[in-house]
């Protein structure tokens, strides 16, 4: 995927420096994207990142360590998107820490051909990522109805799978809908065997 096929990025960069902001920014302009938000502030990039839903964060490491991974830490909780951290020579602690809080990789700036091939790998990542993870998630609810409709009507696991294919065909539906259905609703049935509750 090439940086000309995209469209803009909408970018939010977050440094407690204020001239390593106006570098990033530039950086970020140089490569044909919009910078959205620009926050110095821990207690304002939540809000600026809720606000804004950016496409790619950038967060630059600036004199302390621990505010560029508070930076990482609330854009994380706040955004749908990917962190990348800034940093201007390796740093392995920091990179292991902003690891752990959610940044997806990290570059040492100054080159807008590396910082491109660094959002580009990420973004196709992070949608890999939530793709993989809507995918463990429509599995982990298939299982679920399946084990509802076994214990329901006492039937093994690939008739259940089957109930909920023949169900899903007959009424024109995604298969994962009518195992949300299922699971969702399953608690107000009654059991066949139990006594319907008295008004």
């Amino acid at each position: 995927m090439s940086s000309e096929a995209l469209e803009p990025l909408r970018v939010l960069i977050a440094n407690e420096r204020k001239e390593r902001l106006q570098i990033t920014t530039a950086l970020v302009a140089a490569m044909g994207h919009e910078v959205i938000a620009r926050e110095l502030e821990v207690s304002d990039v939540a809000a600026a990142t809720a606000e804004t839903m950016p496409d790619v964060a950038l967060v630059g490491l600036g004199e302390s360590s621990q505010h560029a991974l508070d930076l990482i830490s609330r854009i994380v909780q706040e955004a749908k998107c990917p962190v990348i951290a800034i940093l201007e020579s390796e740093d392995p602690a920091f990179v292991n820490e902003a690891a752990k809080r959610g940044v997806f990789a990290y570059v040492t700036d100054g080159d807008p051909s590396e910082m491109q091939s660094a959002v580009d790998i990420v973004l196709r990542r992070f949608a890999e990522f939530h793709n993989l993870e809507g995918a463990l998630g429509r599995r982990a609810l298939t299982e679920r109805a399946k084990g509802i409709l076994m214990e329901r009507h006492k039937i093994d696991e690939r008739e259940a799978f089957k109930l909920l294919r023949s169900h899903a065909r007959q009424t024109g539906r995604k298969l994962i809908d009518v195992a949300e259905a299922v699971t969702t609703s399953h608690l107000l049935l009654v059991p066949e065997d139990a006594e319907a509750p008295e008004p």
